[in-house]
C-alpha cells in the first residue's frame, strides 16, 4: 500500500467512525421531556413516535454506511477496479467510450447495490412511521426517470471533461471549470421546467386567499412573483415543504399540497417570507458562486493528480487513463469535500438564520414564523435537541429550538 492508498483508506474510514459517533451522540441526547416550545403541538404519543423514528433511521444508516464501507473496501482491495478496467478495454471502444462505460458501470453497480436500502427505508421505516404513500409502481419509475435525466444531463458534461483532459493538455482544469460553471447555471433554467415536471404534477396556485396574501406580500417588498406552482407531494410523502427554484422568467416557488393542507394563511405566508429571504439576502447566488469556486479548485488540484502514477498503482491499475483517474481522484478528494461540506453548512445555518430574520422583519409577525416551524417539525418527526457534533456534522439548517429562539429575541427588539 502506497501513501495515496493509505491517505484514503484513513479518510474513508475515519468519516465513518465520526458519522457513527456523532449518531451515537445524537441517540444519548434522546429525553422523554417535551421542550417548553412544544406543549400543545407534540403529545406524548407522537413525541415518543419522533424519537422512534430517529432510533430506527439512525441504526439503519449504521447498517447501510457499514455495508457501503466494506462494498468498497472489498472491491478496491480484490482489485475490482482493474478487473472492471480489463472488460471494458476488451471492446476497444476508444478512450471516449471506454470511459463512459467504466464509469457508467461503477455508477450502475453502486445504484443496485443501494437499491435495497433504498427499498427497505422508503417501505419499511418510511412506511411504518406514516410518511410513505409511494406505491412500488412510481418507486420503479422515479427510478427510470432518474436514469434516463442522469445520462441526458451526465453523459455530455462528463464527456467533455475526459476530452479536455485527453486533449487540452495544461489548460485542460481550466476549461473543465468553465464548462462545467456554465453547465451549472444553465441546469438552473432547464430543471424547473423540463425536469422537476418528470417527477411531480405542477399546477398554478388558484385564485384564493392565499395567492392574493402571497401577491401582496411580494408587492410589498418589490419583489417580483408571477410564478406560484402547487405540487403534489403528497404522492410520495406525507412530509412538507416550500421552496424556490429557477432563475429569471423561471423563477417559481412551489408549495406542497401537504403544507398548504396543514398551515394556516399566516403561516404559510411566514414560511414563503423565509424562502424570499434567501433571494433578497443573495444566498442562492452566494452559494452558486462558492460552488462554482470551489470547483475550480477541485479541478485545478484534479489536474496534478489524473495521471499521477502513484495514484493509479494505489488501485492495483495496470494502464493509467483519464477516465479512472477521475474515478480515483474523487475517492482521494473525499477528504477534502467533505470538510468543504461541513464549512459550506455553517454558511447555510447563518443564512438560516437571516432569512427568518427577513420574514419577522417583513411580515411584523414572528409568532406566525414560530408556529410554521413547530407545525413542520410535528408533521416531519423532526428531533428537536440534536447533539451539537451532529448539527456541526450534517445539518444545513440550525436546530428547530434554535430557531424559535432567533425568532423570539427578534420579536421583542
Amino acid at each position: 500500500m502506497n501513501y495515496i492508498a493509505a491517505i484514503i483508506l484513513t479518510a474513508i474510514v475515519a468519516e465513518y467512525v465520526l458519522h457513527i459517533i456523532a449518531d451515537y451522540l445524537n441517540l444519548k441526547m434522546l429525553s422523554d421531556e417535551l421542550p417548553d416550545q412544544f406543549i400543545g403541538y407534540y403529545d406524548r404519543e407522537r413525541y415518543k413516535k419522533s424519537q422512534d423514528y430517529l432510533r430506527v433511521s439512525a441504526r439503519f444508516g449504521w447498517i447501510a454506511s457499514t455495508f457501503n464501507l466494506a462494498l468498497i473496501i472489498a472491491f478496491w482491495f480484490g482489485r475490482g477496479f482493474p478487473l472492471l478496467d480489463r472488460f471494458v478495454r476488451s471492446f476497444e471502444m476508444g478512450q471516449l467510450l471506454t470511459g463512459l462505460m467504466y464509469i457508467g458501470i461503477l455508477i450502475l453497480l453502486k445504484g443496485i447495490l443501494s437499491l435495497p436500502f433504498g427499498i427497505y427505508s422508503t417501505f419499511v421505516i418510511e412506511e411504518r412511521f406514516g410518511f410513505n404513500k409511494t406505491d412500488f409502481k412510481t418507486f420503479i419509475m422515479d427510478i427510470i426517470k432518474g436514469i434516463f435525466v442522469g445520462v441526458l444531463l451526465g453523459v455530455p458534461l462528463i464527456s467533455g471533461i475526459l476530452l479536455f483532459f485527453e486533449y487540452a493538455g495544461n489548460n485542460a482544469w481550466f476549461y473543465c471549470w468553465v464548462v462545467s460553471a456554465v453547465f451549472m447555471l444553465a441546469v438552473q433554467y432547464i430543471v424547473p421546467v423540463w425536469i422537476m415536471p418528470l417527477f411531480n404534477k405542477f399546477e398554478p396556485l388558484e385564485n384564493s386567499e392565499l395567492k392574493e396574501a402571497i401577491l401582496s406580500y411580494a408587492e410589498s417588498i418589490n419583489f417580483s412573483l408571477g410564478n406560484i406552482y402547487k405540487m403534489d407531494g403528497s404522492k410520495r410523502s406525507n412530509r412538507s415543504n416550500a421552496f424556490f427554484t429557477g432563475f429569471g422568467k423561471n423563477r417559481r416557488i412551489v408549495l406542497f399540497d401537504t403544507l398548504i393542507e396543514n398551515h394556516t394563511v399566516p403561516e404559510l405566508l411566514a414560511v414563503i417570507a423565509h424562502e424570499t429571504g434567501h433571494y433578497k439576502k443573495k444566498h442562492i447566488l452566494k452559494g452558486m458562486f462558492a460552488g462554482i469556486l470551489q470547483m475550480g479548485v477541485m479541478f485545478f488540484i484534479l489536474s496534478f493528480f489524473i495521471s499521477n502514477p502513484e495514484l493509479f498503482k494505489a488501485f492495483y491499475m495496470e494502464h493509467i487513463s483519464v477516465y479512472a483517474g477521475l474515478v480515483f481522484f474523487g475517492m482521494l478528494y473525499s477528504p477534502v469535500g467533505f470538510f468543504m461540506e461541513i464549512i459550506m453548512q455553517v454558511f447555510s445555518r447563518r443564512n438560516e438564520f437571516e432569512a427568518d430574520r427577513f420574514a419577522v422583519d417583513t411580515t411584523g409577525k414572528p409568532e406566525e414564523m414560530a408556529k410554521a416551524l413547530k407545525k413542520l417539525s410535528v408533521d416531519n418527526l423532526s428531533n428537536l435537541l440534536p447533539h451539537p457534533f451532529y448539527v456541526f456534522l450534517n445539518y444545513s439548517h440550525p436546530p428547530v429550538l434554535e430557531r424559535i429562539e432567533a425568532i423570539n429575541k427578534r420579536a421583542v427588539r
